[in-house]
């Protein structure tokens, strides 16, 4: 999977912020016949946004589609998704998420799983490496919403 387009759509989005100075996180959104819908990049620095991430990008970037065309629909992104990122795939009924990796943050992956939703966690080095650096170098752009400890001790999760 790490050499499917939408994959590689992702992590070139992630290294596109990377060199912008922003969070190197990618997503790409594709249709259930492989068609690149939508790709982005997380903008929250860019363009000083609370909710341009990376998901969010890509489902802009795809415009206003009918309900139609996310049936079947593969988000592909290069960290595991935030809860927001997570109830914009529920809420637009996206089939499957394909997570480069979840090491360096551990996102929304159970409720997905809990909707029904397909998820594989690719365990990507290279993503690991360019979140792991993101957050040793620019430790002030990288800040992760307090989270409940006592699920993530229930779950056996670790939030970082």
């Amino acid at each position: 999977m790490d050499q499917e387009p939408g994959f590689i759509a992702a992590v070139e989005e992630a290294k596109q912020g990377a060199a912008e100075g922003g969070v190197p996180i990618g997503a790409a959104l594709v249709s259930k016949d492989g068609k690149i819908l939508g790709r982005g990049h997380n903008m929250r620095v860019q363009k000083g946004s609370a909710v341009l991430h990376a998901e969010m990008s890509a489902l802009e970037d795809s415009g206003r589609l009918p309900a139609s065309a996310y049936e079947g629909a593969t988000m592909y992104t290069t960290l595991s998704p935030c809860d927001m990122c997570t109830g914009a795939c529920i809420l637009y009924k996206i089939k499957r998420v394909v997570i480069g990796e979840n090491e360096n943050f551990v996102g929304g992956e159970d409720l997905l799983l809990n909707k029904g939703k397909e998820v594989v966690v690719l365990d990507n080095q290279e993503c690991k490496n360019l979140m792991s650096t993101f957050m040793k170098e620019k430790p002030e752009l990288w800040f992760v919403i307090p989270v409940d400890f006592h699920y993530l001790i229930e779950t056996n999760r670790n939030p970082l």
